[in-house]
């Protein structure tokens, strides 16, 4: 039986009340960014930080060091944070649970990658990444990609009815309705042979840099802005 708790991420409470009951359909695994640096943010502190906005998520995940954190089990719906406004539901802004792709399937587990959608995640390390898919595997998800690569990060592009339908892993950018730009145009193939082949198991807590930002931290674009300033790519480039 699958574990509603991925063994090998760290726990964050989610301190609110998550958002209805899966309605049922083929499996998903939605993937977004946050649009901020990976060296500067951990999982856990993103997490922590979701939290704190009333956002969610199921995975937090930091492909840089490995860390991930989760929020919530398996087995309830991240409601509201693939709709708009832009980035998810707050504490005071009700869920149209009709309307909602994260109730959608037998489960829809959302996995929020500490990076930037202009610089694929998968251009760099992919630490953790081998136990964070073998988790989503063992609930069903499909190791398909049916809206194609997600698109770059000019904005969002959904997949057809029909592949949605379908099940398996999609960019935040694919889901309809929802505004995301992320997870940006990354290598798909790449990422699912981490499930076998790649990504190593996660550091532990001991040997991971304490990450900490001077200041907080932007979390998606459409709140936030840069003022005009790119920090320095972190991706691992030829």
């Amino acid at each position: 039986m699958a574990n509603a708790w991925m063994p090998e991420a760290g726990r964050v409470k989610c301190t609110f009340a998550a958002g209805g009951t899966f309605l049922g359909g083929a499996p998903r695994a939605v993937w977004r960014t946050t649009e901020t640096d990976p060296r500067v943010l951990s999982a856990r502190s993103v997490a922590q930080r979701l939290d704190g906005d009333g956002r969610s998520a199921h995975l937090v995940w930091n492909p840089l060091h490995g860390d991930v954190a989760q929020l919530l089990p398996a087995t309830a719906p991240a409601g509201g944070q693939l709709s708009p406004p832009p980035g998810g539901a707050s504490r005071s802004i009700p869920v149209d649970a009709s309307a909602d792709p994260a109730r959608e399937g037998r489960t829809c587990l959302v996995i929020v990658v500490v990076g930037r959608a202009d610089e694929p995640f998968t251009d760099g390390p992919l630490a953790g990444a081998g136990p964070l898919l073998r988790w989503l595997d063992s609930w069903g998800v499909p190791q398909s990609w049916p809206g194609g690569t997600p698109p770059a990060s000019d904005g969002p592009r959904p997949a057809p009815a029909d592949a949605w339908s379908r099940g398996g892993h999609f960019g935040a950018s694919q889901v309809p309705g929802c505004p995301d730009r992320g997870p940006g145009a990354i290598d798909t193939g790449l990422l699912l042979g981490a499930a076998s082949s790649g990504g190593g198991p996660p550091a532990p807590p001991s040997a991971r840099p304490l990450l900490t930002p001077a200041l907080p931290a932007p979390l998606y674009p459409a709140e936030h802005s840069d003022n005009g300033t790119a920090p320095p790519s972190y991706a691992a480039r030829p």
